[in-house]
């Protein structure tokens, strides 16, 4: 069950993911996925999880770190609308997921985000990031 009101243990982890975030491999690979993963189809998204693909290392660590991210909320250990005030980025990365996640699950793993899922359609602010997110990947996947 979600946590009907932040407190200071919430504030505490979103200082500690915030600081998760600045570390530089994890800068290095979270630039990667967003500037350079821009999915047209189910083969891009496959593509990426195979261990010779140059954005894999990078893929693994930024999708299971929003997942843990996520997870969090999900478990009911954080609020969930306060946690995505300062963590919606990983919901970026699932909007540009989220229009194959049906046969991704069927694919390689039938548990892949299942935080962002949850925290996208349970959390009053998660279904506006993911909305306004699902925009942006729309836009720029049309520019390309």
């Amino acid at each position: 069950m979600p946590k009907s009101m932040p407190d200071h243990h919430d504030a505490e982890l979103a200082i500690r993911v915030y600081e998760l975030r600045r570390e530089p491999v994890m800068r290095e690979s979270r630039a990667a996925v967003n500037q350079k993963f821009w999915p047209k189809s189910l083969e891009d998204v496959l593509a990426i999880v195979k261990p010779d693909h140059p954005l894999n290392a990078a893929y693994r660590q930024v999708g299971s770190y929003w997942e843990m991210v996520y997870g969090f909320a999900r478990h009911g250990i954080v609020h969930p609308d306060f946690w995505l005030e300062s963590n919606g980025e990983g919901l970026f990365v699932f909007a540009k997921i989220a229009p194959y996640l049906e046969a991704f699950r069927k694919e390689v793993n039938p548990v892949a985000y299942r935080n962002a899922e949850w925290i996208s359609n349970e959390s009053a602010e998660g279904r506006r990031i993911l909305a306004m997110f699902t925009e942006r990947v729309k836009k720029a996947l049309a520019a390309r």
